[in-house]
This record gives C-alpha cells, structure tokens and sequence, in this order.
C-alpha cells in the first residue's frame, strides 16, 4: 500500500530588480533555508513597481508546497 502524506501550502512573496525568474530565484532559495521537502511553487501573481516611468522592481507572491514531515 502507498504511503500516505501530507502536504502543507504556505503563501511568500519575493522581489527583484532584474526580471520576474529572478524573483522567483529569490524566493525559492529563501524558502529553501527554512522549510524542508518542497515539491514545489506555484506563482499566484506578478506585479511591477514602477518609478518615473520606469520598472524599478519585479514581485511574485508564490505559494510554496511542501510535505509534513513526521
């Protein structure tokens, strides 16, 4: 019989000044510190800041999952 797991969903959000995969980049290696055993992202939105007409920074919010270990 398989073995049964649980996985947990928690939402952050990341930001860059050079492009949107750099952001994600950004996030995904801050999650990686602190949460163990993701399988993966899910990219929920994609904004821009904008200065003087002109994109300063690049943001995602992503949800990260991950399996309940124990």
């Amino acid at each position: 019989m398989p073995e049964s797991r649980v996985a947990r969903v928690t939402e952050i959000i990341a930001s860059s000044p050079i492009n949107f995969e750099e952001a994600i980049k950004v996030g995904f290696d801050r999650a990686s510190k602190t949460l163990r055993g993701i399988t993966g992202l899910k990219i929920v939105e994609q904004r821009v800041a904008v200065e003087d007409n002109k994109i300063v920074e690049y943001r995602v919010k992503m949800e990260v999952i991950f399996i309940l270990l124990g």
